[in-house]
Protein backbone atom coordinates (compact mmCIF):
# COMPACT_ATOMS: atom_id res chain seq x y z
CA UNK A 1 0.00 0.00 0.00
CA UNK A 2 1.51 3.41 -1.10
CA UNK A 3 2.27 5.58 1.72
CA UNK A 4 2.16 9.74 1.07
CA UNK A 5 1.77 13.03 3.26
CA UNK A 6 -0.77 14.39 1.50
CA UNK A 7 -2.77 13.27 -1.39
CA UNK A 8 -4.83 15.94 -3.39
CA UNK A 9 -7.98 15.00 -5.92
CA UNK A 10 -8.20 17.30 -8.97
CA UNK A 11 -5.63 18.41 -11.16
CA UNK A 12 -7.49 22.10 -11.31
CA UNK A 13 -6.41 24.94 -10.68
CA UNK A 14 -6.91 24.59 -6.81
CA UNK A 15 -5.56 21.26 -6.39
CA UNK A 16 -2.33 22.09 -8.69
CA UNK A 17 -1.39 25.01 -6.52
CA UNK A 18 -1.96 23.14 -3.41
CA UNK A 19 0.42 20.68 -4.46
CA UNK A 20 3.15 22.84 -5.26
CA UNK A 21 3.32 24.44 -1.83
CA UNK A 22 3.14 21.38 -0.18
CA UNK A 23 5.77 20.02 -2.17
CA UNK A 24 7.55 23.24 -1.92
CA UNK A 25 7.62 22.39 2.24
CA UNK A 26 9.06 19.34 1.84
CA UNK A 27 6.29 17.04 2.05
CA UNK A 28 5.37 14.03 -0.03
CA UNK A 29 2.36 14.67 -2.60
CA UNK A 30 0.12 12.50 -4.89
CA UNK A 31 -2.07 14.61 -6.79
CA UNK A 32 -4.77 12.38 -8.59
CA UNK A 33 -7.03 12.85 -11.26
CA UNK A 34 -9.74 11.15 -13.31
CA UNK A 35 -8.96 12.90 -16.63
CA UNK A 36 -6.30 11.91 -18.66
CA UNK A 37 -4.32 15.75 -18.65
CA UNK A 38 -4.13 17.96 -15.82
CA UNK A 39 -5.86 21.59 -15.93
CA UNK A 40 -8.16 21.58 -19.12
CA UNK A 41 -10.27 24.20 -17.18
CA UNK A 42 -7.45 26.34 -17.45
CA UNK A 43 -6.45 25.46 -20.78
CA UNK A 44 -10.11 26.31 -22.26
CA UNK A 45 -10.29 29.37 -20.10
CA UNK A 46 -10.91 32.76 -21.75
CA UNK A 47 -10.81 31.05 -25.08
CA UNK A 48 -7.30 29.85 -24.52
CA UNK A 49 -6.17 32.63 -23.21
CA UNK A 50 -6.96 32.04 -19.44
CA UNK A 51 -8.76 34.90 -17.44
CA UNK A 52 -6.18 34.49 -14.52
CA UNK A 53 -7.33 36.91 -12.47
CA UNK A 54 -8.81 40.15 -11.73
CA UNK A 55 -7.31 43.65 -10.36
CA UNK A 56 -10.35 43.99 -8.46
CA UNK A 57 -10.62 41.56 -6.39
CA UNK A 58 -12.26 42.09 -3.09
CA UNK A 59 -15.06 39.66 -0.93
CA UNK A 60 -18.00 41.81 -2.29
CA UNK A 61 -17.64 39.74 -5.66
CA UNK A 62 -17.91 36.72 -4.22
CA UNK A 63 -20.90 34.67 -3.68
CA UNK A 64 -21.42 32.63 -0.35
CA UNK A 65 -23.49 31.96 2.62
CA UNK A 66 -20.51 33.83 4.88
CA UNK A 67 -19.31 36.40 2.45
CA UNK A 68 -16.01 37.01 4.15
CA UNK A 69 -14.76 33.27 4.54
CA UNK A 70 -12.59 33.95 1.37
CA UNK A 71 -11.18 37.41 3.12
CA UNK A 72 -8.67 35.26 4.03
CA UNK A 73 -7.11 33.11 1.62
CA UNK A 74 -7.53 36.35 -1.03
CA UNK A 75 -5.62 38.66 1.39
CA UNK A 76 -2.52 36.17 1.96
CA UNK A 77 -2.21 35.15 -1.39
CA UNK A 78 -3.45 38.34 -3.79
CA UNK A 79 -3.53 38.51 -7.48
CA UNK A 80 -0.38 40.40 -7.40
CA UNK A 81 1.29 37.35 -6.01
CA UNK A 82 -0.26 35.36 -8.86
CA UNK A 83 0.81 38.31 -11.73
CA UNK A 84 4.30 38.12 -9.82
CA UNK A 85 4.16 34.20 -10.90
CA UNK A 86 3.51 34.52 -14.26
CA UNK A 87 6.39 37.55 -14.41
CA UNK A 88 9.18 35.21 -12.81
CA UNK A 89 7.95 32.63 -15.74
CA UNK A 90 8.19 35.04 -18.64
CA UNK A 91 4.36 34.47 -19.43
CA UNK A 92 2.90 37.86 -20.83
CA UNK A 93 -0.44 39.22 -20.05
CA UNK A 94 -2.55 41.78 -20.45
CA UNK A 95 -5.76 43.40 -19.22
CA UNK A 96 -9.00 43.16 -21.42
CA UNK A 97 -11.74 44.87 -19.38
CA UNK A 98 -12.68 45.63 -16.17
CA UNK A 99 -9.61 44.49 -14.47
CA UNK A 100 -9.97 41.15 -16.53
CA UNK A 101 -6.03 40.09 -17.14
CA UNK A 102 -5.51 37.42 -19.74
CA UNK A 103 -2.54 35.32 -20.97
CA UNK A 104 -0.87 37.11 -24.24
CA UNK A 105 -0.09 34.04 -25.52
CA UNK A 106 -1.90 30.67 -24.65
CA UNK A 107 -3.40 29.13 -21.93
CA UNK A 108 -1.25 25.96 -21.52
CA UNK A 109 1.97 28.50 -20.95
CA UNK A 110 -0.22 28.96 -17.62
CA UNK A 111 -0.87 24.84 -17.40
CA UNK A 112 2.85 24.13 -18.04
CA UNK A 113 4.02 26.29 -15.48
CA UNK A 114 1.77 24.88 -12.96
CA UNK A 115 2.99 21.52 -14.32
CA UNK A 116 6.66 22.38 -13.92
CA UNK A 117 6.53 23.47 -10.71
CA UNK A 118 4.83 20.40 -9.60
CA UNK A 119 7.72 18.64 -10.86
CA UNK A 120 10.47 20.71 -9.19
CA UNK A 121 8.18 20.65 -6.09
CA UNK A 122 8.43 16.22 -6.33
CA UNK A 123 4.81 15.97 -6.51
CA UNK A 124 4.07 12.36 -8.04
CA UNK A 125 0.60 12.52 -10.08
CA UNK A 126 -1.52 9.97 -11.10
CA UNK A 127 -3.80 10.80 -14.57
CA UNK A 128 -6.12 8.87 -15.87
CA UNK A 129 -6.73 7.11 -12.70
CA UNK A 130 -10.41 7.09 -10.85
CA UNK A 131 -11.00 7.63 -7.32
CA UNK A 132 -13.96 5.44 -5.75
CA UNK A 133 -13.63 6.18 -1.96
CA UNK A 134 -12.16 8.36 0.53
CA UNK A 135 -12.10 6.35 4.04
CA UNK A 136 -11.20 7.43 7.82
CA UNK A 137 -7.89 6.84 8.59
CA UNK A 138 -7.00 8.10 5.72
CA UNK A 139 -7.49 5.38 3.02
CA UNK A 140 -8.04 6.75 -0.81
CA UNK A 141 -9.50 3.87 -3.08
CA UNK A 142 -8.28 4.39 -6.38
CA UNK A 143 -7.85 2.23 -9.62
CA UNK A 144 -4.10 2.04 -9.01
CA UNK A 145 -4.60 0.40 -5.59
CA UNK A 146 -5.35 2.21 -1.87
CA UNK A 147 -3.27 4.87 -0.97
CA UNK A 148 -2.88 5.91 2.76
CA UNK A 149 -2.23 9.78 3.96
CA UNK A 150 -1.90 11.74 6.48
CA UNK A 151 -4.21 14.65 4.59
CA UNK A 152 -6.44 14.44 2.01
CA UNK A 153 -7.31 17.59 -0.22
CA UNK A 154 -10.37 17.51 -2.21
CA UNK A 155 -10.07 19.92 -4.89
CA UNK A 156 -12.67 18.28 -7.66
CA UNK A 157 -14.81 21.37 -8.67
CA UNK A 158 -18.71 21.24 -9.11
CA UNK A 159 -20.91 20.05 -11.43
CA UNK A 160 -20.30 22.91 -14.24
CA UNK A 161 -18.88 21.50 -17.64
CA UNK A 162 -19.36 17.47 -17.06
CA UNK A 163 -18.26 16.89 -20.49
CA UNK A 164 -14.75 18.48 -18.79
CA UNK A 165 -15.35 16.36 -15.64
CA UNK A 166 -17.59 17.84 -13.30
CA UNK A 167 -19.22 15.99 -11.04
CA UNK A 168 -20.73 15.92 -7.39
CA UNK A 169 -17.58 13.71 -5.90
CA UNK A 170 -16.16 16.42 -3.56
CA UNK A 171 -19.80 16.87 -2.17
CA UNK A 172 -20.07 12.98 -1.51
CA UNK A 173 -16.54 13.39 0.15
CA UNK A 174 -17.77 16.08 2.72
CA UNK A 175 -21.29 14.14 3.01
CA UNK A 176 -19.19 11.03 4.31
CA UNK A 177 -17.56 12.81 6.66
CA UNK A 178 -20.90 14.89 8.13
CA UNK A 179 -20.16 18.31 6.68
CA UNK A 180 -22.89 20.10 5.77
CA UNK A 181 -23.39 21.00 1.93
CA UNK A 182 -25.17 24.37 0.70
CA UNK A 183 -27.57 23.53 -1.61
CA UNK A 184 -25.60 23.82 -5.68
CA UNK A 185 -27.17 25.35 -8.60
CA UNK A 186 -25.51 26.54 -11.94
CA UNK A 187 -23.82 29.65 -11.90
CA UNK A 188 -22.57 32.38 -14.73
CA UNK A 189 -25.08 30.18 -17.06
CA UNK A 190 -27.09 31.33 -19.84
CA UNK A 191 -31.12 31.66 -18.97
CA UNK A 192 -34.06 30.49 -20.86
CA UNK A 193 -37.45 31.70 -21.61
CA UNK A 194 -40.74 30.71 -22.04
CA UNK A 195 -42.06 29.42 -25.87
CA UNK A 196 -44.20 32.78 -26.13
CA UNK A 197 -41.16 34.42 -25.59
CA UNK A 198 -38.86 32.75 -27.76
CA UNK A 199 -40.74 33.38 -30.60
CA UNK A 200 -39.99 36.79 -30.59
CA UNK A 201 -36.24 36.09 -29.11
CA UNK A 202 -35.24 32.97 -31.34
CA UNK A 203 -35.55 36.05 -34.60
CA UNK A 204 -32.79 37.88 -32.24
CA UNK A 205 -30.84 34.96 -31.83
CA UNK A 206 -27.52 36.01 -32.74
CA UNK A 207 -27.90 39.82 -31.92
CA UNK A 208 -25.10 41.37 -29.33
CA UNK A 209 -25.38 44.75 -27.52
CA UNK A 210 -24.20 46.65 -24.61
CA UNK A 211 -26.36 46.65 -21.41
CA UNK A 212 -27.70 46.01 -18.16
CA UNK A 213 -29.46 43.40 -16.55
CA UNK A 214 -30.24 43.41 -12.72
CA UNK A 215 -32.13 41.56 -10.83
CA UNK A 216 -33.42 43.03 -7.27
CA UNK A 217 -30.70 45.47 -6.34
CA UNK A 218 -28.42 43.95 -8.34
CA UNK A 219 -26.86 44.69 -11.57
CA UNK A 220 -24.45 43.76 -14.37
CA UNK A 221 -23.37 46.26 -17.16
CA UNK A 222 -21.47 44.85 -19.64
CA UNK A 223 -22.51 42.79 -23.13
CA UNK A 224 -26.16 41.00 -24.02
CA UNK A 225 -26.57 38.09 -26.37
CA UNK A 226 -29.63 37.06 -27.87
CA UNK A 227 -29.86 32.96 -28.58
CA UNK A 228 -31.85 30.37 -29.28
CA UNK A 229 -33.20 29.48 -26.18
CA UNK A 230 -33.20 33.27 -24.70
CA UNK A 231 -30.35 35.32 -23.38
CA UNK A 232 -26.35 35.08 -22.28
CA UNK A 233 -23.28 37.43 -22.54
CA UNK A 234 -21.21 38.57 -19.42
CA UNK A 235 -24.22 40.49 -18.42
CA UNK A 236 -27.03 37.70 -18.08
CA UNK A 237 -24.39 35.23 -17.00
CA UNK A 238 -23.28 37.48 -13.96
CA UNK A 239 -27.45 38.23 -12.77
CA UNK A 240 -27.47 34.14 -13.44
CA UNK A 241 -25.74 33.92 -10.17
CA UNK A 242 -27.67 36.02 -8.02
CA UNK A 243 -31.34 35.17 -10.20
CA UNK A 244 -33.80 32.31 -8.81
CA UNK A 245 -36.46 30.93 -10.38
CA UNK A 246 -39.95 32.97 -10.24
CA UNK A 247 -38.14 36.11 -10.52
CA UNK A 248 -38.07 38.76 -12.95
CA UNK A 249 -35.08 40.63 -14.52
CA UNK A 250 -34.83 44.19 -15.99
CA UNK A 251 -33.03 44.97 -19.51
CA UNK A 252 -31.83 48.33 -20.48
CA UNK A 253 -30.61 47.87 -23.91
CA UNK A 254 -29.30 51.53 -23.74
CA UNK A 255 -27.79 52.05 -20.67
CA UNK A 256 -26.60 55.82 -20.42
CA UNK A 257 -28.72 57.00 -23.13
CA UNK A 258 -31.91 59.45 -22.57
CA UNK A 259 -33.63 57.49 -25.25
CA UNK A 260 -37.17 59.16 -24.54
CA UNK A 261 -34.99 62.65 -24.80
CA UNK A 262 -33.22 61.00 -28.06
CA UNK A 263 -36.89 59.73 -29.79
CA UNK A 264 -38.32 63.44 -28.83
CA UNK A 265 -35.32 65.60 -30.96
CA UNK A 266 -35.56 62.97 -33.36
CA UNK A 267 -39.45 63.61 -33.73
CA UNK A 268 -38.06 67.48 -34.39
CA UNK A 269 -35.51 66.68 -36.76
CA UNK A 270 -36.94 63.16 -38.39
CA UNK A 271 -40.28 63.45 -38.29
CA UNK A 272 -41.45 61.89 -41.42
CA UNK A 273 -39.27 58.70 -40.47
CA UNK A 274 -40.47 55.19 -38.69
CA UNK A 275 -39.59 54.52 -35.30
CA UNK A 276 -37.59 51.25 -36.02
CA UNK A 277 -35.51 53.28 -38.52
CA UNK A 278 -34.55 55.93 -35.32
CA UNK A 279 -33.60 53.46 -33.61
CA UNK A 280 -31.18 51.34 -35.28
CA UNK A 281 -29.17 54.69 -35.01
CA UNK A 282 -28.72 53.29 -31.57
CA UNK A 283 -29.41 49.70 -31.43
CA UNK A 284 -28.80 47.11 -33.77
CA UNK A 285 -31.03 47.05 -36.90
CA UNK A 286 -33.18 43.52 -35.83
CA UNK A 287 -33.63 44.68 -32.24
CA UNK A 288 -34.79 48.19 -33.47
CA UNK A 289 -37.47 46.31 -35.84
CA UNK A 290 -38.51 43.94 -33.06
CA UNK A 291 -39.16 47.55 -30.82
CA UNK A 292 -40.27 49.47 -32.96
CA UNK A 293 -42.80 47.26 -34.85
CA UNK A 294 -44.87 48.54 -37.65
CA UNK A 295 -45.34 52.44 -35.94
CA UNK A 296 -45.70 55.13 -38.38
CA UNK A 297 -43.53 58.25 -38.58
CA UNK A 298 -42.31 59.98 -35.45
CA UNK A 299 -43.90 62.93 -36.29
CA UNK A 300 -47.76 61.55 -36.29
CA UNK A 301 -46.60 59.76 -32.50
CA UNK A 302 -47.51 61.43 -28.72
CA UNK A 303 -44.82 62.16 -26.04
CA UNK A 304 -47.04 58.91 -24.24
CA UNK A 305 -46.27 56.65 -26.57
CA UNK A 306 -42.58 57.91 -27.08
CA UNK A 307 -42.10 57.06 -23.90
CA UNK A 308 -43.34 53.68 -23.84
CA UNK A 309 -40.81 53.23 -26.80
CA UNK A 310 -38.47 54.02 -24.32
CA UNK A 311 -39.11 51.81 -21.97
CA UNK A 312 -39.73 48.66 -23.91
CA UNK A 313 -35.81 49.99 -24.90
CA UNK A 314 -34.78 50.92 -21.33
CA UNK A 315 -37.14 49.01 -18.84
CA UNK A 316 -37.46 45.75 -20.00
CA UNK A 317 -38.91 43.13 -17.70
CA UNK A 318 -38.46 39.51 -18.47
CA UNK A 319 -38.95 36.42 -16.05
CA UNK A 320 -37.01 33.50 -17.12
CA UNK A 321 -38.04 29.84 -16.58
CA UNK A 322 -34.64 28.68 -15.94
CA UNK A 323 -31.08 27.91 -17.49
CA UNK A 324 -28.66 26.01 -19.55
CA UNK A 325 -27.60 24.24 -16.32
CA UNK A 326 -24.61 22.81 -15.57
CA UNK A 327 -23.74 21.11 -19.01
CA UNK A 328 -23.33 25.40 -20.27
CA UNK A 329 -22.64 26.83 -16.07
CA UNK A 330 -18.93 28.13 -15.85
CA UNK A 331 -19.46 27.76 -12.30
CA UNK A 332 -21.37 25.75 -9.68
CA UNK A 333 -23.15 27.91 -6.27
CA UNK A 334 -22.91 26.48 -3.35
CA UNK A 335 -20.98 23.29 -1.99
CA UNK A 336 -18.93 22.83 1.28
CA UNK A 337 -20.52 25.01 3.78
CA UNK A 338 -17.92 27.57 4.74
CA UNK A 339 -19.24 27.40 8.53
CA UNK A 340 -17.31 23.59 8.44
CA UNK A 341 -14.32 24.76 7.49
CA UNK A 342 -11.20 26.83 8.76
CA UNK A 343 -11.11 29.56 6.54
CA UNK A 344 -7.34 29.98 7.24
CA UNK A 345 -6.59 26.30 5.97
CA UNK A 346 -9.53 25.55 4.43
CA UNK A 347 -9.44 22.46 6.96
CA UNK A 348 -13.09 20.97 8.20
CA UNK A 349 -12.97 21.76 11.83
CA UNK A 350 -14.32 18.67 12.25
CA UNK A 351 -12.07 16.43 10.66
CA UNK A 352 -8.35 17.32 10.92
CA UNK A 353 -6.86 16.48 8.10
CA UNK A 354 -9.47 16.88 5.34
CA UNK A 355 -9.11 20.31 3.54
CA UNK A 356 -11.32 21.44 0.86
CA UNK A 357 -9.91 24.06 -1.45
CA UNK A 358 -11.29 25.47 -5.05
CA UNK A 359 -14.94 25.59 -6.58
CA UNK A 360 -15.99 22.45 -4.09
CA UNK A 361 -16.42 25.11 -1.18
CA UNK A 362 -19.40 27.43 -1.16
CA UNK A 363 -17.65 30.30 -2.79
CA UNK A 364 -18.32 31.61 -5.93
CA UNK A 365 -16.63 34.55 -7.71
CA UNK A 366 -18.23 36.90 -10.40
CA UNK A 367 -17.24 36.19 -14.04
CA UNK A 368 -13.77 37.34 -15.13
CA UNK A 369 -10.82 36.14 -13.19
CA UNK A 370 -12.61 35.69 -10.16
CA UNK A 371 -13.01 32.10 -9.78
CA UNK A 372 -9.49 31.35 -11.09
CA UNK A 373 -8.14 33.97 -8.25
CA UNK A 374 -10.37 31.94 -5.51
CA UNK A 375 -8.67 29.19 -6.88
CA UNK A 376 -5.40 29.82 -6.41
CA UNK A 377 -5.60 32.04 -2.90
CA UNK A 378 -7.72 29.03 -1.74
CA UNK A 379 -5.26 26.30 -2.92
CA UNK A 380 -1.80 28.38 -1.45
CA UNK A 381 -4.06 28.74 1.76
CA UNK A 382 -4.20 25.18 2.13
CA UNK A 383 -0.81 24.29 0.79
CA UNK A 384 0.55 26.19 3.80
CA UNK A 385 -1.01 23.90 5.92
CA UNK A 386 -0.12 20.47 4.55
Amino acid sequence: MDRFDVVILGAGAAGMFAAIEAGRRGRRVLLIDHAKAAGEKIRISGGGRCNFTNLGISPERFLSRNPRFALSALKRYTQWDFIARLDAAGIGWHEKTLGQLFCDGSAAQVVAMLLADMSRAGVEVWLGCDVSAVRAGFEVETARGVVRTAKVVVATGGKSIPKMGGSGFGYRIAEHFGLPLVETRPGLVPLTFAQQELEWMVPLAGVALPGRVSCGRVGFEEAVLFTHRGLSGPAVLQISSYWREGQSLRLNLAPGLDVTGFLKRAKVAQGRQAVRTVLAEVLPDRLARHLGGDVGPLAEMSAAALERIAGKVTEWELVPVGSEGYRTAEVTLGGVDTDALDARTMEAKAVPGLHFVGEVVDVTGWLGGYNFQWAWSSGWAAGQAL
